[in-house]
């Protein structure tokens, strides 16, 4: 009996050895799947992040393509504006070879009184007519109407009563004229445009910073304190605000300075387009700066609120009503020196 037990036993071993075998290889072969599945999944990886610095890489090459786009547009504005005070200046410099000339034709004069005055008084309508063109200053050809009634005035003589019915007809014309103060506007132009660096963005804004515990409650006993302490420190940790309107475009600081020297000039553009009474362009302008104050500037902040309505008070007016003229005292003027010259 034994040695039949014996010889089942050893029969038995080996089966299990093979199994023991068995169960190890798939062991090493689980292990070996797992260790080749993380290889796999690093290699994947590195992949993925290999390609998204190649991406951020391409993003960053199209930004600096954009922001030396957007530099050269800028210089040829700067170009434009340019030209345009040139003009300006050209146009200046005539005004001014005219008063020499008229300086000079002056000495030329006879010494005769009236003569003397008449040849003043069209000096002077004519400069206050220029400006009346250019730039639309109706203050100043008023001033410009007085001071030439008050120079005949001076002078006692019947004969000039005809050239001041026409000076007073046209000075009722100029205090009845409903067109805006050109000069008036212009210089809030400027204080805007002067104004525009020292605007706080959208981006940099903070949230008000929460209500502090009423001093009253000092009184409460320690408990109550205690909870009220612990109350206030836990309201600091989650703070609600509504900014009623789309997150804040962040923006780096080339863009912010390229956002900047924009807007300085749309309200260039907006100052040009008054004095050349573009009424199309004036309000374009003043709309476009006012959407850009509204959308990459700080609303809450009282100087943001005060530029957007003084540009929405600006664009509500019109820039291409034009002031009455002066050209029937001046051709009066003109007219009236031959006839004196006849009379004798």
């Amino acid at each position: 009996m034994q040695n039949g037990t014996s010889s089942v036993s050893t029969t038995e071993r080996p089966p299990r050895r093979l199994a023991r075998l068995v169960s190890l290889a798939i062991g090493f072969g689980i292990v070996v799947l797992l260790l080749g599945w993380q290889w796999y999944e690093g290699r994947t990886q590195q992949n993925a992040l290999r390609e998204e610095i190649v991406r951020r890489m391409r993003d960053t090459e199209t930004d600096s393509r954009d922001a030396r786009l957007v530099a050269r547009q800028v210089q040829d504005a700067l170009h434009e504006t340019q030209a345009k005070l040139a003009q300006l200046e050209l146009k200046l410099a005539e005004s001014r070879d005219r008063q020499l000339a008229l300086e000079s034709l002056y000495q030329d004069l006879s010494r005769n009184r009236d003569e003397w005055v008449l040849a003043e008084i069209e000096q002077i309508l004519t400069l206050a007519s220029q400006q009346l063109q250019l730039a639309g200053n109706v203050r100043a050809a008023l001033v410009a109407l007085q001071t030439a009634d008050a120079r005949l005035a001076r002078s006692r003589s019947p004969q000039f009563l005809p050239l001041r019915k026409v000076f007073a007809r046209d000075m009722e014309r100029l205090k009845a004229a409903p067109g805006p103060d050109l000069a008036d506007i212009a210089s809030r132009l400027d204080q805007l445009a002067a104004s525009v660096d020292s605007l706080p963005l959208a981006q940099d804004a903070r949230p008000s910073a929460a209500s502090k515990i009423d001093p009253a409650r000092g009184q409460d006993g320690f408990w109550e304190r205690l909870g009220g302490g612990l109350l206030g420190e836990l309201k600091q940790l989650v703070r609600i605000q509504n900014t009623e309107r789309a997150d804040p475009v962040l923006l780096n600081p080339s863009q912010v300075f390229f956002l900047r020297e924009n807007l300085k000039l749309r309200l260039l553009n907006a100052r040009l387009a008054l004095l050349a009474r573009d009424d199309a362009t004036y309000r374009s302008d003043l709309k476009a700066a006012a959407g850009w104050l509204e959308r990459y500037f700080d609303t809450h902040s009282r100087a943001t609120s005060t530029a957007i309505g003084s540009l929405n008070r600006l664009g509500a007016g019109s820039a291409s009503v034009s002031p009455p003229s002066i050209a029937e005292s001046l051709a009066a003027v003109r007219s009236y020196k031959p006839q004196q010259r006849r009379e004798p």
